[in-house]
């Protein structure tokens, strides 16, 4: 498989499990104390050796393009205040070769529809999807250890964990013929199944690494659950063109589109974090 120099970020959603907080503000710019989780998702991109970021957006998300983007009037307000501490933390949020793309998703299609926005700027080499409201914390980045995975199968990758069964109806749920301790190769897909009808327990949470071949399929597929068009059925349609492996990856995933989950990464991310993770860690064990 080629190198993977470009990953899709999909940040068009609403937001709406975190209304009013989301009204106006993008959920991918919700903080983990100081870090908003599209930084952390960026971040696991940079790590992974990804240089082109591709931000598939909408109406209100404006917050992620300025994020990323140089801020002279504060840098100006830094600079003079001789705070080079926080100047060099905002100058430096992005290496100097990584680009970022932003496309417009006009309608509100699905994750396979956002993906497919990325066609034109993808062209025909593999690229990976990161979904910022899954959070992974791990030594060496998720999105890395697929893309190890993609280069010695030579295949698409998915990244899963098991999940209860009750909860097979909130994910993409696959079945799949053990390769190894982590690796299946997935032999079938399904989006969202009840969980009396689910093929296994085990779900993809928000990391994959496509072949370009994904855009033929997604291109054809109807539209599924939701009325969209679902990334998993894409997949679902790959799988008779190319191999398609799920990699249960190493690392602590939380799923911060819920307010459960959100919480409990600010707590655990806090207690680890450099500037106040000691205190935060002593106020929470005094309570």
């Amino acid at each position: 498989m080629q190198k993977i120099r470009k990953a899709v970020f999909p940040v068009a959603g609403l937001g709406t499990r975190f209304l009013p907080a989301t009204k106006a503000n993008p959920k991918e710019m919700l903080p983990i104390v100081d870090k908003p989780l599209i930084q952390f998702a960026v971040e696991e991109a940079i790590r992974s050796g990804i240089t082109d970021m591709i931000f598939i957006t909408g109406r209100s998300k404006r917050a992620i393009e300025d994020h990323f983007d140089t801020a002279y009037e504060l840098e100006a307000e830094l600079a003079a205040r001789n705070n080079d501490k926080l100047l060099a933390l905002v100058r430096d949020m992005l290496p100097s070769n990584v680009r970022c793309v932003y496309i417009r998703q006009s309608r509100a299609l699905g994750l396979g529809h956002a993906v497919l926005c990325a066609k034109n700027v993808i062209g025909d080499e593999p690229f990976a999807v990161v979904l910022a409201d899954d959070l992974i914390d791990s030594d060496k980045p998720v999105l890395g250890q697929l893309m190890d995975v993609a280069a010695e199968h030579n295949a698409s990758v998915l990244g899963v964990q098991n999940v209860p069964r009750h909860e097979t109806g909130s994910y993409g749920i696959v079945r799949g013929q053990t390769v190894s301790e982590r690796i299946e190769r997935v032999e079938h897909i399904v989006e969202k199944p009840h969980p009396d009808a689910a093929p296994s327990t085990l779900a993809v949470v928000g990391r994959y690494v496509l072949s370009p071949r994904i855009f033929h399929h997604l291109e054809r597929i109807e539209r599924g659950s939701g009325n969209e068009i679902q990334l998993t059925d894409g997949i679902a349609s790959l799988i008779a063109d190319e191999a398609v492996v799920a990699c249960r990856y190493e690392g602590t995933r939380y799923d911060c589109g819920s307010k459960l989950g959100y919480l409990q990464a600010t707590v655990d991310l806090g207690r680890k974090h450099l500037e106040v993770g000691e205190q935060f860690s002593r106020w929470l064990d005094s309570q």
